[in-house]
């Protein structure tokens, strides 16, 4: 009775100190940070080194400090909201990362959907294919696209081989190479999540729809499709959260016209060298993808109290 209750707060204690592991981990490589761009954001931007003031100095003590806190602001948001360039590109942000994430999802399904219902000996090779992309460079495979989607680029020069055009079609430079741009960078980050969950589906379910006389199609809308919501939202969830904040591809496929936040934070932070405003922004951005997952997330475990 004693080797037990002695047990119990060693188990305890190990179970403690390993899920103090990831939370040291968000506090120090997220939380920090974080507050950091937060009091940043806070700043008024000033020509200096760095570019923003106050700064603290803990040398200088306490009185310092509170000083320095009694001249932090809320300006930097109030600009935000006063100026069309800001909101303008976070609706043009969220509208082209799910609008893309909608054309990964209908590229992505029936690509996870073939992987896994195709033989076992050949999953290995087609997931090796999906993952291969990741072995070059992310830049490199846009600027590929830059020599495919030019004017005179591989993919006119083969519509106008087959007689399809007569002109070069304009797609670089525009929303739609944009998208390509998306789709194809992300779509591995759909098909892996949606593959390992259609991976695990119980095929006597299709089997015992299939003999009560149920069509393939119906068995799919019926069976298929809902059993793979989890990978599907998981899929979807890892292709727009950085979508919206993406910076290299539309500034290299897009052209001047398209608006999108993290182009608008690079050119706060680096060309205008307005740190605080930058700072303002990145929070807002992260505001507005956390708290619709975090409701989201609450949303789920209450149906999962419901259910059980």
């Amino acid at each position: 009775m004693s080797i037990e209750t002695s047990a119990k707060p060693k188990r305890s204690l190990s179970g403690r100190l390993l899920i103090a592991v990831p939370y040291a981990w968000l506090l120090v490589f997220f939380l920090a940070p974080f507050f950091i761009v937060f009091k940043i954001s806070l700043s008024e931007v000033a020509i200096a080194i760095p570019p923003y003031l106050p700064t603290f100095d803990i040398a200088a003590g306490w009185q310092d400090f509170w000083d320095g806190l009694s001249q932090l602001s809320f300006e930097n948001y109030i600009w935000l909201t006063e100026d069309a360039l800001y909101w303008k590109s976070y609706l043009s942000s969220v509208t082209i990362a799910g609008t893309s994430t909608l054309l990964t999802l209908l590229v992505g399904y029936p690509i996870a959907y073939g992987m896994a219902r195709c033989p076992k000996a050949w999953r290995p090779t087609l997931l090796m294919l999906v993952i291969l992309p990741f072995w070059t460079s992310f830049l490199i495979r846009v600027y590929a696209w830059i020599g495919i989607l030019k004017n005179e680029g591989l993919l006119n020069q083969l519509l106008l081989w087959l007689g399809v055009i007569d002109e070069p079609l304009v797609i670089l430079n525009t929303n739609i190479a944009v998208y390509i741009g998306i789709v194809y960078s992300y779509l591995p980050f759909l098909v892996l999540p949606l593959y390992a969950n259609l991976e695990k589906l119980d095929e006597s379910l299709l089997e015992a729809a299939e003999d009560l006389g149920c069509p393939a199609w119906k068995a799919f809308w019926k069976i298929t499709l809902p059993l793979s919501l989890p990978g599907v939202i998981a899929g979807c969830f890892l292709v727009f959260i950085p979508a919206v904040g993406e910076f290299v591809i539309p500034d290299l496929l897009g052209g001047s016209n398209t608006l999108m936040i993290g182009k608008t934070l690079w050119v706060e932070f680096f060309a205008n060298r307005d740190w605080p405003v930058s700072s303002a922004v990145a929070v807002i951005l992260l505001l507005l993808l956390v708290v619709p997952i975090v409701l989201f997330q609450n949303q789920q475990q209450k149906l999962g109290e419901k259910d059980a």
